[in-house]
């Protein structure tokens, strides 16, 4: 070869004006072209002229070597990011040439080789659309494909998938495709491109495959992307897509992520699998922890654990006997036991002028407001300056005299209070109630027992208190102890349902005697009790109880709490609700396209599923006659949707301000609910600046959904400007008791649990979506919908449905005695690693502090030492920590 260079060189110049002179016309700019390139390129390019030009020859020896010779000068052409590879651009006036030769080549392993070329030629000159490299490549040989460089590869892989398409649709077979997947997939996950080959097989159908290939080094970014994808698919795929990637946290072992995503799958067949292959004591406890966060109820049976001690002892983990300490500790650890009155949360002595004694308006009022900002602002401490006053303090003897600073129904609200403050702590919170179920006033009871519901509510107790207490209450004539009862009970048993709770409830539903009130708050109770469960029989009641209702009862504002409790019951479940939304159909036109709405809102809550955003937003763009009640709900309806992920919650926000500019009077009081939910316990700048405009429209409606809106985005955080919006809202509003209240309102859920706690129904890194938290809120805002007769007339003590979706925003980490062990932790913003190479920084702008720790909306903690290992992957609640065997002191 060597010593025919020389000349080749010459012959090959010789040769060149006939190959060039249809490509370039005007000779002149062809010798320019020449005289730019460098020697060394020059070489190059003669040189693989003449290798063209002897793959032509007649003898296949000479055909060999000029194949080699090129294949072996375009694999180590060395790129740079910008330009195309210096062989491939010498070659492109020759492909054609090269092209109409392979097709008279006679069928050899040279024919396979030359095609092998021309599929990475086809790189960068095939026309669009035409898929030659794919062609080329499947006619050549089954070598190596990535020894061509990694953007042949991807090229080969956007390929395949848009033949994958045509081929389905002729139905055509496949098989030499998938072929080709494996080789890609297997070349992507050893070069770190996961989330390439995670594409390709999701183009192709066969998700599979990617078990196999993936190690122990690769399966986190794997699954990261998996998981971080399926919310962007369309249904079945994401749930697919998911399966897979529990299937392969289960093969490394990584069971606390594989809960994670039993938990979104709700599959709970899954968890029962993850106990049993895991038989670490510790992680099992760990795995508990996780399941009492998210609020399910999941009995262990024996033959998931066979131990009984170690059963129970998981068991009192799930059913969250913990919760109340852990809270407390961090109370502590972070100084704010001393219990605040509601004059420390309103501040009036930074109030200049009027309205700073504020003392004057309805007192009655007044107190109502006082006794709910005391409830919020002292949750689970277990002592306020209101009801748990020893009875020396007040001559009156003990916390009778506050509670009779309150009207009739306003005692209800001020005995169930009670219960606010011993949240959690069921044993000293049912001691707490007791004094009060030997009143004589009919109201005082019904508060307690909504108060023996909340004490109760996100913790069980293996001799169910409240069952006990609430049940034979129900059937007592007084309409006030029978709904006291029955939203006791919703709250204490949410999500567990409870059998017997479903047989002390339905007869309500369909008994004539009862009142509209106690129907509705039936139904309530049981949508909570079986929260995402689709269970037929309570649905079919609930419709009965719907169709039987008169026409002047659907016109009650309690009306519309029957089809929230219908759509509770498919929280979530999307296609489950078809059957029973067609039944809706059917109902009285005063209430049907209400309770369409409401179905839909629920069915599809936290599923992100853009399609229902848009039906939802069609349904705004209506503009109807006075009366028509469902646009509201369909407001809500675009929060409950896409809440799920920050995409389609910043679009949400956008779409909600174009709704407030034109859409009617009864969608602009719902916009600020809407926006209330999306940014719940997360205020962010701009939607309090829009709340805050709100607050002083001059609808009063708006207004105060607007206020309330304030404190739900606010809820548990302290934000000093939310805390001073309100403030001068109330010196603005002191004249109207109703404004007053919102205000009030707002400002104890702004101070909720003195700052420890959240309404977010969401947890593990806004992975998980609570159903009974989510449910909580729902209701709240629909009763929000019709503030004046619900929340400022007498059923105020709905605003205790917020205790559902109330949590401390702590992390808490214990050693394996669960005792709490006070380690380092940086806390910072979270920030999205999904698919960016390497082991990019998971926070940002971090502190280092000690646990326990508050973590914030968007916040995230890891350990900064090595001397212990967490249970969890994600540092939220309570994490157990083990200590590291490899762990050695510096000296």
């Amino acid at each position: 070869m060597a010593p025919a260079e020389p000349n080749s060189s010459g012959g090959a110049t010789q040769g060149q004006p006939p190959v060039k002179a249809p490509v370039n016309d005007p000779k002149k700019k062809d010798d320019k072209k020449d005289e730019d390139l460098s020697e060394e390129d020059l070489a190059l390019k003669q040189q693989l002229e003449l290798y063209v030009e002897r793959a032509q020859d007649t003898d296949p020896g000479l055909q060999k070597v000029a194949l080699e010779s090129m294949r072996q000068e375009i694999r180590t052409a060395t790129s740079s990011m910008t330009s195309v590879p210096k062989p491939l651009k010498f070659l492109r006036p020759h492909y054609g040439t090269l092209q109409a030769h392979y097709e008279k080549m006679s069928d050899s392993d040279l024919k396979k080789l030359l095609a092998d070329i021309l599929s990475v030629l086809a790189l960068t000159m095939s026309p669009e659309g035409e898929r030659e490299s794919l062609k080329y490549r499947l006619l050549g040989s089954d070598g190596d494909i990535g020894s061509w460089g990694h953007e042949y590869v991807r090229n080969l892989a956007g390929e395949i998938s848009q033949e994958y398409s045509k081929r389905q649709i002729e139905e055509a077979p496949i098989h030499d495709l998938m072929d080709l997947v494996v080789q890609i997939v297997a070349f992507h996950m050893k070069h770190n491109a996961e989330p390439e080959a995670v594409d390709l097989l999701m183009e192709v159908e066969d998700l599979d495959l990617l078990v196999e290939h993936v190690d122990s080094a690769n399966y986190k970014r794997t699954c990261l992307y998996l998981t971080s994808s399926a919310k962007y698919l369309p249904g079945p795929d994401d749930m697919l897509v998911l399966d897979i990637a529990h299937s392969i946290y289960m093969k490394f072992e990584e069971y606390p992520r594989a809960l994670q995503i039993a938990l979104y799958l709700d599959n709970f067949q899954y968890v029962g699998e993850l106990f049993q292959r895991c038989n670490d004591p510790f992680k099992r406890q760990q795995f508990c922890f996780i399941l009492a966060r998210h609020g399910v109820a999941f009995e262990l049976s024996e033959s998931i654990i066979s131990d009984d001690v170690e059963r129970n002892a998981l068991q009192d983990i799930i059913n969250n006997t913990r919760l109340s300490g852990g809270y407390l500790t961090l109370a502590r650890d972070i100084e704010v036991m001393e219990p605040k009155s509601p004059e420390d949360i309103y501040k009036a002595h930074l109030i200049e002028g009027r309205g700073s004694g504020g003392g004057t308006v309805d007192s009655a009022r007044q107190n109502l407001a006082a006794t709910f900002v005391n409830a919020f602002v002292n949750a689970g401490f277990g002592q306020d300056k209101l009801m748990t006053v020893p009875a020396e303090a007040s001559s009156g003897g003990s916390s009778s005299s506050w509670l009779f600073k309150n009207k009739e129904h306003g005692k209800s609200s001020a005995a169930a209070s009670l219960g606010m403050i011993m949240l959690w702590d069921i044993d000293s919170g049912l001691a707490q109630l007791d004094k009060y179920f030997h009143s004589a006033d009919t109201h005082v009871i019904s508060g307690a027992l909504l108060g023996v519901g909340i004490v109760n509510c996100n913790v069980q107790s293996d001799c169910d208190p409240a069952l006990a207490l609430l049940a034979e209450y129900v059937e007592k004539e007084d309409a006030s102890i029978k709904i006291g009862a029955i939203m006791g009970l919703g709250l204490a048993y949410a999500g567990s349902q409870n059998e017997q709770i479903r047989s002390i409830l339905m007869p309500l539903l369909l008994d004539g005697r009862s009142s509209v009130d106690v129907i509705a708050f039936a139904a309530i109770a049981l949508g909570l009790v079986y929260v995402g469960s689709c269970n037929e029989d309570v649905a079919q009641n609930i419709v009965l109880a719907l169709m039987e209702r008169s026409e002047a009862e659907l016109g009650d504002p309690l009306a519309r709490f029957l089809p929230l409790g219908l759509g509770l019951l498919f929280l979530g479940k999307q296609e489950s609700v078809e059957a029973t939304a067609e039944v809706s159909k059917t109902f009285n036109e005063k209430i049907r396209k209400h309770c369409d709405m409401t179905l839909l809102s629920c069915a599809y809550a936290g599923t992100g599923n853009v399609l229902k955003v848009q039906h939802f937003l069609g349904q705004c763009a209506q503009h109807l006659e006075k009366g028509e009640s469902y646009q509201g709900p369909a407001v809500l309806g675009i929060a409950m949707v896409s809440m799920a992920e920050e995409l389609g919650l910043e679009m949400a926000i956008r779409s909600l301000e174009h709704l407030l500019q034109y859409g009617e009077q009864n969608i602009r009081r719902a916009v600020p609910l809407a926006l209330g939910l999306l940014c719940i316990s997360n205020p962010k700048v701009n939607v309090m600046d829009t709340l805050s405009r709100l607050s002083h429209d001059t609808d009063s409606e708006v207004a105060m959904a607007a206020m309330i809106s304030l404190g739900l985005i606010g809820a548990g955080t302290n934000n000093a400007r939310i805390a001073g919006m309100l403030r001068n809202l109330s010196s603005y509003y002191y004249k109207d008791a109703s404004l007053l209240f919102c205000v009030r309102i707002a400002q104890g859920l702004v101070h909720l649990g003195k700052g420890l706690l959240t309404l977010s129904p969401y947890h593990s890194e806004r992975s998980l979506l609570s159903p009974t938290a989510l449910a909580g809120l729902v209701v709240i805002l629909h009763a929000c919908l019709d503030m004046k007769a619900i929340i400022l007339g007498k059923y105020h003590y709905v605003l205790y449905f917020l205790v559902l979706a109330m949590q401390p925003r702590m992390l808490l980490t214990v050693d394996e005695n669960l005792k709490p062990l006070s380690v380092p932790v940086r806390v910072g913003q979270a920030v999205d690693v999904v698919g960016q190479a390497g082991r990019p920084k998971t926070i940002t702008g971090f502190q280092t502090h000690s646990t326990p720790v508050l973590l914030a909306a968007g916040d995230r903690a890891e350990l900064a030492t090595e001397k212990y290992i967490p249970l969890s992957p994600i540092l939220e609640g309570f994490v157990i920590l083990k200590e590291n065997p490899d762990y050695k002191e510096e000296s």
